[in-house]
């Protein structure tokens, strides 16, 4: 079977974010940081070398593949910021709530640049969607 790509690592949140040329998109980092980590409750964790993750669970597919990996996370994309949620979250919060300037997939948004993002409606996905990973998937 193959080996998973993305697990957690022991490398530095704050060494990887300080590496990002880009001063704004440095700046929102930090801000997500403290964004996820008070939506959460949990510390920043590298997962890989480019995604922050926040809180872990155990899956299981019925292929037999399985793995770990965050429950919620961001990662400084080029093009955009990626935030990680549980999948069908992004389409129920989005919907019924004034996010902001946004695009998504079906479980994570791309975000330009913070200042087009309603930032407590952002927190109140966060925090919705980490509290959905545990239901439903358990996790810490």
């Amino acid at each position: 079977m193959k080996e998973q790509k993305t697990k957690q690592t022991e490398s530095s949140v704050n060494a990887f974010i300080d590496s990002i040329t880009d001063e704004t998109k440095r700046k929102d980092c930090y801000t997500l940081v403290d964004i996820f980590k008070k939506s959460t409750g949990q510390e920043p964790k590298m997962w890989g070398t480019s995604i922050i993750g926040f809180g872990s669970y155990h899956y299981k597919y019925a292929s037999g593949h399985e793995g770990d990996t965050c429950l919620v996370g961001f990662s400084p994309r080029k093009a955009n910021i990626t935030v990680y949620l549980t999948a069908g979250v992004v389409e129920a919060c989005t919907k019924t709530m004034d996010l902001g300037k946004f695009k998504s997939g079906k479980g994570c948004l791309y975000i330009n640049k913070l200042e087009d993002i309603n930032i407590p409606v952002l927190m109140e996905v966060v925090k919705k969607s980490n509290e959905i990973a545990i239901e439903r998937h358990g996790g810490q």
